[in-house]
């Protein structure tokens, strides 16, 4: 049997003191849009982890690297675009992988199929040796001094 641990929330004023800030702070972040903490039905503000998460990363981008919440929320955005992009890019990426496998099994038994057709043929009784003649022609740089060469019982080995 698998326990399920609940989920725990945290208050403003927990929060507030985790960060060492102010509470109105807190609520700025959230009036801004860059934290968006549950409602309890008194209307009290609940933390979650990730909104922990999310505060600790707004906190870090303004107070540690002096970036102004227009530049956070812009951070946040491009982010989140990023995760998006790279999701797209994953997903693509094993499509592709799997057509690829796909062309490969397909290749790998045309293959097969064609080594086992050239064994066939290979292994048949031939009736009587096969030769061939063929005909061309010597160019001494004038059509008329073309002339025929014969080149006789060309035989046709296989290597093993």
């Amino acid at each position: 049997m698998k326990v399920r641990r609940k989920k725990g929330y945290f208050s403003i004023s927990a929060v507030a003191k985790m960060f060492s800030v102010h509470q109105q702070t807190v609520r700025l972040y959230e009036k801004q849009g860059l934290i968006t903490p549950k409602r309890s039905t008194g209307n009290t503000r609940l933390f979650s982890e990730e909104d922990i998460d999310r505060l600790e990363e707004v906190i870090y981008l303004t107070h540690e690297m002096g970036i102004n919440l227009a530049g956070v929320e812009m951070i946040l955005r491009l982010k989140k675009q990023i995760k998006k992009m790279q999701n797209e890019m994953n997903k693509l990426f094993n499509s592709t992988q799997e057509e690829l496998e796909q062309e490969s099994e397909k290749s790998k038994e045309a293959i097969r199929t064609s080594s086992q057709q050239l064994l066939r043929l290979k292994n048949q009784p031939a009736p009587h040796k096969t030769t061939a003649k063929a005909e061309t022609t010597r160019d001494n740089g004038n059509d008329a001094d073309k002339k025929p060469i014969s080149v006789d019982n060309w035989e046709i080995e296989y290597e093993e």
